[in-house]
């Protein structure tokens, strides 16, 4: 069987209030004692696959997951057991049984969970939702993390009805979208507590070093991951499996800078994490661009949206840039030391990935990446409120010759043959449209050196979009002919992305000169660093406009 949920981390400030709003009506209370297993080479893992046992009060289940066909949906097979002892012939003749098969290494306890659990349930008009608020404690070896999430699982109805209730508690109590299960969460720990092992049985003078980054490692940026497309699929859903992509980039990234698993204890995310955040936005917004005219247009609210927390977040970038990147550079050039008095942006990183507007705001993406509507046909009037189209003019009387009435005449109708479907016709509009953009590069490009400083920072922002679009597309496209593309474009963006970057500083130290004289040096090195890159951004758009097709 499958179900739909969605997971929202709950922080330490509201978990009273949360704890006593479910408490409200009619709450069940129940204490669940979990056991996951793998093997030593975590097969299971990368499999997607999880199993456990389960203590539920008295009882033990068995129960095994893996994705389903969207983010909020999971494959959940579930088999009462007369104690804690696991059986996987109960999978024989499943969906899941060759996966099982051919599993090589011995299961073992991997991780386990400890957590209470309060159940009630709510009713919509979209459906019913089962409410699950989980405290406790994950633990693998050593090492254990909080359990501190409320679930909400679609009982009956449709998925509309988990988002209606999702959203007013994420408001109430500041909730925070984390896309890992408990599973995921476990089987990460799990290979955290076996690498610190490791390297407590080979002390050294670099021991806490080495532990320290294998703990930092344990909360890395999520970066861009691959995506899978087939021919076959409609321009909706493969919007949708790109938009799932992005948004899994942003919401885990932004769970990690709101310190979902580490609040009050250690300061895991860091500007690497709000980078990655920011290429996960603009991987979105390239993905709506290139699926343009071909679905329906994104909800205003969402554009809306993606532009305010882009630019939050881009003040922090800014800030990071300069302070980690360009002002180490100009001290290793001989700069005298200025003190950074950069003001800071009106939020931090954390402050922004953690409120309510923004994490409203993931929600409201999610629901739409879940089931992206189609283009409406070409022509299509918007209906009113009865479904008739709100420019239908009144049908004209109709006027017959000789008397005749309607009603004698007997048409003959000839059916409308269906087009025949175009298995490829996604892989072909895709490469289209990469043509035309490409072509646009590559023109513009060759004329970079003429090009004003506004001109060139759009032309970077096609670039980007190029690159972006063509992730999207490559499982589409020969890959022998992406390889070397894909490097001189790669070429363009690094050059292009340095520009950007010294062009922030130079704003930054021009501000200074009136107190700060030594600025003319940061200035004057900058303006020779930036002729230098021009001339490089010149090379790298000439061999690009040079670079063989890669949409035949």
């Amino acid at each position: 069987m499958s179900e739909q949920e969605l997971k929202l981390h709950v922080p330490a400030a509201t978990r009273q209030a949360v704890q006593q709003e479910v408490k409200q009506r009619d709450a069940t209370r129940i204490r669940l004692h979990a056991m996951y297993f793998d093997t030593p080479e975590r097969e299971l893992a990368r499999a997607r696959i999880a199993i456990r046992l389960r203590q539920e009060g008295p009882d033990w289940v068995q129960t095994l997951k893996m994705p389903g066909a969207n983010a909020i949906t999971r494959i959940e097979l579930n088999h009462p057991r007369p104690g804690p002892v696991l059986d996987l012939s109960v999978y024989a003749g499943t969906e899941v049984e060759e996966a099982l098969a051919a599993i090589k290494g011995e299961l073992g306890l991997r991780y386990e969970t400890d957590v209470l659990r309060l159940l009630r349930k709510v009713r919509t008009r979209y459906g019913t939702v089962e409410l699950a608020y989980d405290t406790g404690i994950l633990r693998a070896g050593a090492l254990e993390l909080p359990i501190s999430e409320l679930e909400f699982e679609l009982v009956s109805g449709r998925p509309a009805a988990i988002f209606a209730v999702a959203r007013g508690w994420q408001q109430r109590h500041h909730l925070v979208l984390d896309p890992r299960s408990k599973s995921e969460r476990g089987d990460a720990l799990a290979q955290l507590a076996h690498k610190l092992a490791a390297e407590d049985a080979n002390p050294g003078d670099d021991l806490q070093a080495r532990r320290a980054e294998a703990i930092a490692q344990f909360w890395a940026p999520r970066g861009a991951a691959p995506v899978k497309l087939r021919e076959d699929m409609t321009a909706p859903q493969a919007l949708g499996r790109i938009a799932a992509e992005c948004l899994d980039q942003i919401a885990r990234n932004a769970a990690v800078l709101a310190e979902v698993d580490t609040e009050g204890v250690y300061q895991a995310g860091n500007s690497e994490h709000v980078h990655q955040l920011r290429v996960g936005v603009r991987r979105l917004r390239s993905a709506w661009k290139l699926f343009d005219g071909w679905v329906a247009p994104v909800p205003e609210a969402i554009l809306q949206g993606v532009r305010t927390h882009f630019a939050a977040f881009g003040a922090n970038r800014d800030q990071d840039v300069l302070n980690e990147t360009v002002a180490p550079a100009l001290l290793r050039a001989g700069m005298p030391v200025i003190p950074m008095q950069a003001a800071p942006p009106e939020q931090d990183a954390r402050a922004i990935a953690a409120g309510k507007a923004f994490q409203a705001w993931l929600l409201d993406l999610l629901e739409w990446s879940l089931d992206v509507p189609p283009a409406a046909p070409s022509g299509a009037a918007p209906a009113t409120a009865n479904g008739t189209p709100s420019d239908a003019a009144p049908e004209p009387a109709i006027r017959l010759e000789g008397g005749l009435t309607p009603t004698s005449i007997k048409p003959t109708i000839i059916p409308m043959l269906a087009p025949e479907p175009d298995p490829q016709q996604l892989r072909k509009q895709l490469a289209r449209r990469l043509h035309r953009w490409h072509s646009k590069v590559a023109e513009q490009g060759t004329r970079f050196a003429k090009l004003d400083i506004p001109t060139r920072h759009e032309l970077r922002k096609r670039g980007k979009r190029l690159r972006y679009s063509l992730a999207f597309a490559e499982s589409l496209l020969p890959a022998a002919k992406l390889k070397g593309y894909r490097k001189l474009l790669s070429n363009v963006q690094d050059v292009l992305g340095e520009i950007n970057d010294l062009a922030v500083a130079k704003d930054y130290y021009e501000s200074c000169t009136a107190t700060h004289p030594q600025a003319w040096f940061a200035l004057g090195w900058i303006s020779a660093r930036l002729d230098e890159l021009a001339v490089d951004a010149q090379k790298a758009f000439d061999a690009l406009a040079k670079s063989k097709p890669f949409w035949r």
